[in-house]
């Protein structure tokens, strides 16, 4: 019981200081910049309607374009990224080929090769041919996620019998079909789960964006942030800044309760062998 009490005390701590700093971020989002300069209050102002018009009016910043940017970039990196991961992952266990640990091996040995590396020459390859400033050039490289692909192959060895597939083939149907209608409803709970951790990635990704895209109007909403945090002193107001972080937020919080059953069952399955 000492033990439980002190795991359970450790995690209800961490439950509130994560609750706290997002509340404190909702209240700094209704506070006047002024107010914010004064400190830290556990009390909501009255200027969040004043600072969402803020940031809705700002015809430089365009928050709504910026969103559908992230969110069509993010919804769509994340789709393909977990079915193609998935299709790689149960096509490398399932079949066995000449060659077969090579490229398991490759794929494990580029996870150890930082993203950023791997970003330079991708850009300069880019820049070289003139095709920047495309949503396409951030999405289709994604799809290449040996983390994802791994997690997927791990989920698939403690969750599918061979003998499912075997019966699948038996009654006749298509090694794609059998992928579609057998494999995927068994493998959901890891799909939801790379889902989000996809998602998240790209909603959050400033990096890559912020080199490629140099059109106004396909910026996205990291790119937004950065741009305001990193203005001029004088034109510097922290409420529009508060206020578009509860923007970015919003998505992912809602991405996350639309799948937050399937990634405690995800969690939990692939935990266990068998």
């Amino acid at each position: 019981w000492a033990q439980r009490l002190f795991v359970y005390t450790i995690l209800i701590i961490l439950t509130i200081l994560i609750l706290f700093i997002f509340y404190i971020l909702l209240v700094n989002s209704s506070r006047y910049h002024v107010d914010i300069q004064r400190g830290v209050s556990l009390l909501p102002g009255k200027a969040f309607g004043v600072n969402f018009k803020t940031l809705i009016e700002n015809q430089n910043l365009k928050i709504t374009t910026a969103m559908g940017n992230s969110f069509f970039i993010a919804f769509t990196t994340a789709l393909l990224t977990t079915y193609f991961s998935a299709l790689t992952a149960y096509g490398i266990h399932m079949y066995n080929f000449k060659g077969k640990k090579f490229i398991n091996m490759f794929i494990m040995g580029i996870m150890m090769v930082p993203s950023q590396i791997a970003s330079i020459g991708l850009v300069t390859i880019l820049y070289s041919i003139g095709f920047v400033d495309n949503y396409w050039v951030l999405i289709l490289p994604a799809i290449a996620s040996p983390a994802t692909f791994f997690f997927m192959k791990q989920y698939l060895q403690s969750v599918l019998p061979s003998e499912i597939i075997e019966s699948g083939r038996i009654d006749g149907a298509s090694e794609i079909s059998i992928f579609h209608r057998i494999v995927i409803p068994i493998i959901s709970p890891a799909i939801a789960v790379q889902f989000i951790f996809a998602f998240v990635a790209s909603w959050n990704n400033l990096f890559m964006p912020n080199l490629i895209l140099t059109t106004q109007s396909k910026r996205t909403v990291p790119i937004i942030i950065s741009q305001l945090t990193s203005s001029s002193p004088e034109r510097f107001d922290m409420g529009p800044v508060y206020m578009i972080m509860v923007f970015a937020i919003v998505p992912m919080l809602v991405v996350y309760l639309i799948f937050s059953q399937k990634i405690i069952k995800g969690v939990t399955l692939g935990s266990v062998k068998g």
